[in-house]
């Protein structure tokens, strides 16, 4: 495993940007939607597991959370591995650990059981695959990246379209147990797109170049970092990890309390829960289309404003659907999301592939879920025990909005302002070099130009010829 080809890859290797790269994009879908749908298909079988070990639905809801904790909480633990030993080997450990956590549950005597092996296992196992393939579909694609992060992204409601109606289909032909055992079967699939994450090589250089090229062995290698902190340096990065995580604080609470909300305005469960497949649907379309735009010449280089602005939306898509009291308004609130919420989710690793550049995503990547992580587990609940106070979903959905509103504000404004002062010191800096060096050319010219002219009167000296005489 030392010998695996770590992530960094060479140096001067161009991303092909196609060929190889869509089987790694097919594979980063499917894992995209494995992680970010899982946790939301296991509830499908709440119902089941209380009825098993007769707890309440608070404690089943923490395996969600917990699934949702190690896929975030565990990023630099994934770019320490992938710095380590690469991207396809930590994916195809991580995918046995996921398919190992959900057989393990399904033979669960309590629910502490699935606390550890569905949530921490299984989770576990999800992180491992989620960030590495992220970092390699970064290495393949340069140009259509913004597309390929797009079509990526859309796994996960792709996914949780296809697998919540399964979890279903499954309960009921084969219980909580038969179907926990087939989605660890399913799970299994991680291992073959892990498989698909082939490393990119330096092309072959002629046999000449190779011969009177030094060996490598012979060059002092700088001491890879499993982590590098260094990223917390760069401005644009320190920016983008305050807003992800106030984002963070209220983007997940509208999908999670939206049906709910239905129910509380009289509507009956079947056409509350249609609510979520309309979301789900728009934002299936949303994020390819999102990378298509941001693709765009005019668009790439201010990504991040776009980035800021599909934050902005969804806060204000919040704050207005807080004063939906029919269904229509919350079908029409759903459509908007479901929009806003695509583009955030096709944006968010582009931009930072944007900001820190392909040597330090692995390890900026990881640093940042671990800042998210901590708003994944304060977010909802927050949002939860606000309900509890006020009994009142509009306080809800106006508190997520607030906050996704103002992380769009943090990201906008910080980057304005910051980030322009930055390349204008930078700028300065470039002129004041430039001046130096004319400087010091100057210099040089003059010394040259005194030098020839020594140099000339020397030679005049040696050659000259007294004039002759009696001519």
């Amino acid at each position: 495993m030392g010998g695996a080809v770590v992530d960094d890859g060479p140096t001067g290797v161009k991303a092909p940007d196609g060929g190889w790269g869509w089987a790694v994009l097919v594979g980063c879908f499917v894992i995209t939607g494995f992680s970010y749908a899982f946790p939301k298909a296991v509830s499908v079988f709440f119902k089941e597991l209380i009825r098993e070990f007769d707890v309440g639905y608070s404690d089943t809801a923490w395996i969600s959370s917990i699934l949702l904790a190690m896929l975030y909480g565990t990023g630099p633990l994934c770019s320490v591995l992938v710095n380590r030993y690469g991207c396809r080997p930590v994916m195809m450990v991580g995918g046995l650990f996921a398919s190992l956590g959900m057989i393990l549950a399904s033979f669960a005597k309590s629910i502490i059981h699935i606390y550890l092996c569905t949530g921490v296992i299984t989770g576990l196992g999800l992180a491992l695959n989620f960030q590495p393939s992220l970092i390699m579909l970064n290495r393949y694609f340069s140009e259509k990246r913004p597309l390929a992060n797009g079509l990526a992204a859309a796994g996960s409601p792709v996914a949780l379209c296809c697998l919540s109606p399964l979890g279903q289909v499954l309960q009921h032909h084969y219980g909580w147990r038969g179907g926990f055992l087939i989605l660890g079967g399913m799970l299994l699939n991680c291992c073959a797109c892990g498989a698909l994450m082939r490393p990119l090589l330096p092309p072959k250089k002629p046999l000449e170049l190779e011969e009177n090229a030094p060996k490598a062995a012979d060059k002092p290698q700088p001491k890879k970092k499993l982590l590098d902190f260094s990223v917390f340096k760069d401005r644009g990065f320190v920016i983008y990890t305050t807003a992800a995580s106030i984002m963070v604080l209220g983007l997940f609470v509208p999908p999670v309390f939206v049906v709910n909300y239905a129910k509380g305005l009289g509507y009956e469960d079947t056409k509350s829960a249609l609510l979520l497949t309309i979301l789900g649907f728009v934002d299936m379309f949303a994020r390819p289309a999102s990378g298509l735009i941001a693709g765009t010449k005019w668009v790439r280089p201010r990504s991040v404003y776009l980035f800021s602005f599909s934050m902005l939306f969804n806060g204000i898509t919040d704050l207005v659907g807080s004063q939906a009291n029919t269904y229509g308004g919350l079908v029409v609130f759903c459509i908007f999301f479901g929009i806003s919420y695509g583009m955030v989710g096709a944006l968010q690793f582009e931009v930072l592939m944007a900001i820190v550049g392909t040597e330090k995503f692995s390890s900026a990547i990881g640093l940042v879920l671990l800042m998210e992580a901590v708003a994944v587990l304060v977010g909802p609940p927050g949002a939860g025990r606000l309900l509890d106070a006020t009994h009142q979903y509009m306080y809800v959905f106006l508190l997520a909005g607030c906050e996704v509103t103002l992380s769009a504000f943090v990201m906008a404004l910080g980057n304005f302002f910051c980030i322009k002062k930055k390349n204008e010191d930078v700028d300065a800096k470039m002129e004041m070099a430039v001046n130096a060096a004319e400087k010091v050319g100057l210099n040089g010219r003059v010394e040259d130009e005194g030098d020839d002219e020594s140099k000339e009167d020397k030679y005049a000296e040696r050659v000259f010829v007294p004039p002759l005489r009696g001519l």
